[in-house]
């Protein structure tokens, strides 16, 4: 089985590379289900968008500052590598990027130093265990030695090297101003729109707001390589849906309202709960979850998302909610309207 709105032809210069110049002044593109039309706002129309009763679910994850450069201690040369997450053993499990062939047993000296790292063995997906050479927690020791890292299709390239040049401006912009549990090596995109200023004038106009958390991982820039989208393989992510938002959920159904998920990280924790008991309890764990069309959403009634890769899970799951003919006009219409695309782009609220 394929799916041809996967692919669709993006100009370069609509990826954006930059932050819009205030969160909430992103453009925002309304798809109404309904009725297929489209409509075109800003972020900082939502509270007029959305009804009093409604509640945004927000993913507070936070980013960490994965991304590590280095020296091979063996030949001198370069590294950089992105951390992934700590097994139980205590091993990092890692990407890699240098020159030459990396060897087990090799050493690492990070930058700034002392940390350095043992490399143990490949994993099966192409990465790397290794071994810290000091105690502390990795989140702790990745804010002394790490940096944010930033999608590989942002190009503001080091004048040596494959990595974005990370500014002052990115370290706070790549962050939601909710983020509070780290863990994530992306940005959940959607989140990046809110200010407390417009979650104030929700809140004054009778949208609450509650949290889940799910931790972003190098996943959600694969792209879907095989012809048949049901056979790839769905990456895992760590999340949480707490009693407290399950509350705020079963309160906005008792009075009427929708459940509006900000971003397609969102609505996997939501749609994982739901799937894993007959009634939305709190849950947490790891999930592969790949929703895809056609599929019945138990939990979401409505989703603020922003313009994804083709041939990504995340484009599959926005086409699931929205319809594939709706979602491939919506495309279209941003595209020639010059809507800005990816992590630092504009949005759609789809309702």
């Amino acid at each position: 089985m394929s799916a041809v709105f996967l692919d669709y032809d993006l100009p370069d210069e609509l990826i954006a590379q930059e932050p819009a110049a205030e969160r909430d002044r992103a453009r925002l593109l309304v798809a109404h289900r309904a009725d297929a039309s489209l409509v075109h706002r800003s972020i900082a129309d939502l509270p007029e968008l959305l009804q009093p009763g409604d509640v945004l679910i927000l993913n507070d994850t936070r980013v960490v500052p994965a991304r590590l450069l280095g020296q091979r201690a063996r030949t001198g040369g370069k590294w950089e590598g992105l951390f992934l997450r700590v097994q139980p053993d205590g091993l990092w499990e890692l990407l890699c990027q240098t020159r030459g062939k990396l060897t087990e047993g090799e050493r690492i000296a990070i930058e700034p130093g002392p940390l350095a790292l043992e490399l143990v063995q490949r994993t099966p997906t192409g990465g790397w265990l290794a071994r810290p050479n000091a105690s502390q927690p990795a989140h702790e020791l990745l804010q002394t030695h790490g940096q944010v890292p930033l999608p590989p299709y942002i190009q503001r390239r080091r004048a040596e090297g494959v990595s974005p040049l990370l500014t002052a401006a990115d370290a706070e912009r790549y962050q939601t101003v909710f983020a509070a549990k780290p863990g994530a090596v992306a940005a959940p995109t959607a989140g990046l729109h809110f200010t407390p200023a417009l979650l104030d004038r929700l809140a004054e106009r009778g949208i609450t707001s509650a949290r889940v958390t799910l931790h972003v991982g190098i996943g959600t820039f694969q792209p879907i390589q095989v012809e048949d989208f049901r056979q790839h393989r769905m990456h895992q992510e760590w999340g949480e849906l707490p009693a407290e938002t399950v509350a705020a959920i079963t309160a906005c159904r008792q009075r009427g309202g929708k459940v509006v998920a900000v971003g397609t990280t969102t609505v996997r924790v939501l749609e994982t709960a739901a799937r894993a008991a007959p009634d939305l309890h709190p849950w947490s764990g790891d999930t592969d979850l790949f929703i895809y069309p056609p599929y019945e959403f138990k939990v979401v009634d409505a989703l603020l998302t922003n313009f994804h890769l083709p041939r990504s899970t995340l484009l599959l799951l926005v086409g699931a909610f929205a319809g594939v003919d709706l979602l491939r006009e919506a495309y279209r219409t941003a595209i020639a309207e010059r809507y800005r695309f990816y992590s630092y782009g504009d949005a759609m609220l789809i309702v």
